[in-house]
């Protein structure tokens, strides 16, 4: 063995400098949420946009991609159905149930701030 010190790295190898060394991603801006959750079905409004979950199955509709939102108490008045309108003009619905029936007032009031912060004009 020989106590040669190590050989030096070569130029171009190694960490690149400060300057270009990739920087973690920036965190979304914090902004309200919405969120509606029953044993099998879930609705989330944030900065994102919206995302249904019905029995394991998320749908996510980016801002960008929708046209508008609407939602109403289902006809007995236990469940909040929300539906999305795609531009394209689809319509994507998810129903999540209120237990018990008063929490659907409170969501009603959360969900129509939510929606205004993210879409004032509809």
């Amino acid at each position: 063995m020989t106590d040669h010190p190590p050989a030096s790295t070569p130029p171009g190898f190694g960490p690149p400098p400060p300057q270009y060394a990739p920087q973690p991603p920036q965190p979304a801006a914090p902004g309200p949420e919405f969120l509606a959750v029953d044993k099998h079905n879930s609705v989330v409004v944030d900065v994102s946009g919206v995302a249904f979950e019905m029995y394991d199955i998320t749908v996510d509709f980016p801002w960008a991609e929708i046209r508008s939102v609407h939602y109403k108490a289902s006809p007995n008045g236990k469940a909040l159905m929300v539906a999305v309108v795609h531009l394209d003009g689809r319509v994507y619905e998810c129903v999540v149930t209120a237990k018990p029936r008063e929490l659907l007032r409170g969501w009603f009031a959360q969900l129509a701030w939510v929606l205004g912060y993210y879409r004032p004009m509809g």
